[in-house]
């Protein structure tokens, strides 16, 4: 028993040894030969010797947060009249159209500002810009297809929206050069969060 628990041991001090000396050749040909080994100044390895770096194509395929002021838009065009064709098709199912009372249960949330809605946050008396309508549609709806829509359809459901709320005629086309200036009633009513940290936040 004590002889096999040795040639165990003994096994298992060989591996180790030819880990540790296959590691830098391993890390030599990372990438080009770039090091691996070589520490930053918080003591963490500047690489950790697996993975590779993401092209820029991914990188622009991920990238696609947009903010309030319009920054992030793609290209494309859409007016509220293919909205609702669209809507009709890949949201009514979850979200009502705008027939629906505030008082009607929906797997959804209500997306229209009905005078009995006045207690249901709607884009019409809620939410503050038109931009991050956009965002949030085409990062997450629809919701068993998130990120399925094109450019356009995004411009075209965000237009229907914006419209149904009574904020747009049906004929307006939106795009990256106009959403940002389309002014939803609850804008005022969101005040930026200048905190630094510290004494000032509560």
């Amino acid at each position: 028993m004590l002889q096999s628990r040795i040639v165990c041991h003994f096994i298992f001090l060989v591996m180790l040894l030819s880990a540790c000396k296959a590691r830098p050749a391993r890390e030599a040909a990372h990438e080009g030969g770039a090091a691996v080994g070589k520490n930053t100044a918080a003591g963490w390895p500047q690489r950790f010797g697996f993975g590779h770096s993401a092209p820029a194509k991914l990188i622009e395929e991920e990238d696609i947060d947009i903010h309030p002021d319009g920054s992030g838009l793609p290209a494309g065009e859409g007016n509220a009249i293919t909205g609702r064709i669209i809507y009709t098709a890949k949201c009514a199912a979850c979200h009502g159209t705008e027939t629906n009372s505030g008082k009607q249960k929906l797997p959804g949330p209500l997306l229209f500002a009905h005078p009995d809605s006045v207690h249901i946050k709607t884009i019409g008396n809620y939410w503050p810009y038109t931009t991050t309508i956009y965002d949030y549609i085409r990062r997450s709806m629809p919701y068993n297809a998130p990120g399925s829509l094109s450019n356009n359809e995004v411009y075209a459901l965000t237009a229907y929206l914006v419209h149904a709320n009574g904020i747009i005629d049906s004929a307006t086309v939106i795009n990256a050069s106009n959403l940002a200036g389309i002014h939803l009633p609850a804008r005022e009513r969101f005040v930026k969060d200048d905190r630094k940290g510290g004494k000032e936040v509560k």
